[in-house]
């Protein structure tokens, strides 16, 4: 069974590999994050694979979990910086990377740094690597540049339809700790910021990605019919109100959601923000340790 798992881990990785350096390599400026997600997202549909959760589009010292709003006009600059963290999933099988786009040179180095983190980190996973000592590698690298590690964000262990499974790849050395198994995806995700940064992030008052977490009925008929469809198409995956609008109207999708938030049927993500309004780059991959080394699913 960890065969087939493997093939479409790695199905997953190639596909969102793939659009990442399309990612990398295009000119968003002047873009909107609407056109930006509904890009990218039709590129991995494209491709043979469902979004495993609506793509990120955190701009600046917003580090994680921006994704559009339904025809969002917020338009990418020449000094802005972006992280763009995209998902694809095989039969529920996922594979996580991200990567930040820098229109302004000042933050290259700081782009730089978490990526020289995930490669140091990726080079030294196997099976029984202990997660703390990877943290404890992100974090030397990055200070080494100059910068700070996001203490408070962290890499994740994967299972079946659930991005975070209960695993944490820490981007700073830890007290106690796991050690990496062969038969489990994880994904490592270095977040950085700059040395006025405080190293932390805290919750934004935006929450546009969702998830469901339980099935249990509202006796609302309407808002039943949205759970049922939330389900059949995204499981317990993270999902967004752009892709809700296309079943239902705008303003009745979003006071169908609030309805299930209400219900505690459906959670709303906030989005996070370093604590000290710095800006954060952020890189990430998706591997699963062997006994010799690593497969890192998401290497183009």
């Amino acid at each position: 069974m960890w065969v087939v798992q493997i093939e479409d881990y790695v199905k997953a990785g190639k596909i969102v590999s793939e659009v990442r350096e399309m990612v990398r390599e295009k000119n968003w400026v002047g873009k909107t994050v609407y056109e930006i997600c509904e890009e990218v997202e039709g590129e991995i549909r494209k491709r043979g694979a469902k979004c495993a959760f609506p793509v990120n589009t955190s701009i600046n010292e917003i580090a994680a979990h921006y994704t559009a709003e339904p025809n969002d006009e917020i338009t990418i600059l020449d000094t802005d910086l972006i992280k763009i963290d995209l998902g694809a999933q095989i039969n529920g099988y996922i594979a996580d990377t991200a990567v930040t786009v820098c229109y302004d040179p000042q933050y290259d180095n700081l782009v730089q740094a978490a990526e020289d983190a995930l490669q140091h980190a990726m080079s030294m996973i196997k099976i029984g690597v202990k997660a703390r000592d990877v943290g404890r590698t992100i974090e030397k690298i990055i200070k080494q540049r100059g910068f700070k590690p996001i203490a408070n964000l962290s890499g994740h262990s994967l299972d079946q339809y659930t991005i975070h499974a209960g695993k944490s790849i820490p981007n700073i050395w830890s007290i106690g700790s796991f050690s990496l198994s062969g038969e489990v995806a994880y994904a490592c995700e270095p977040f950085v910021t700059t040395s006025e940064g405080l190293g932390f992030v805290k919750e934004g008052k935006v929450k546009n990605i969702f998830a469901m977490v339980s099935r249990k009925k509202t006796k609302n008929e309407e808002a039943d019919e949205m759970l049922d469809f939330i389900w059949e198409n995204f499981n317990m995956l993270p999902f967004a109100l752009r892709w809700l609008v296309k079943k239902w109207e705008g303003g009745k999708a979003r006071e169908l959601l609030e309805f299930l938030i209400k219900k505690k049927t459906v959670k709303a993500y906030p989005i996070l923000v370093e604590a000290n309004s710095q800006r954060v780059a952020q890189a990430e991959h998706t591997f699963i340790p062997t006994d010799t080394g690593v497969t890192v699913t998401t290497i183009a």
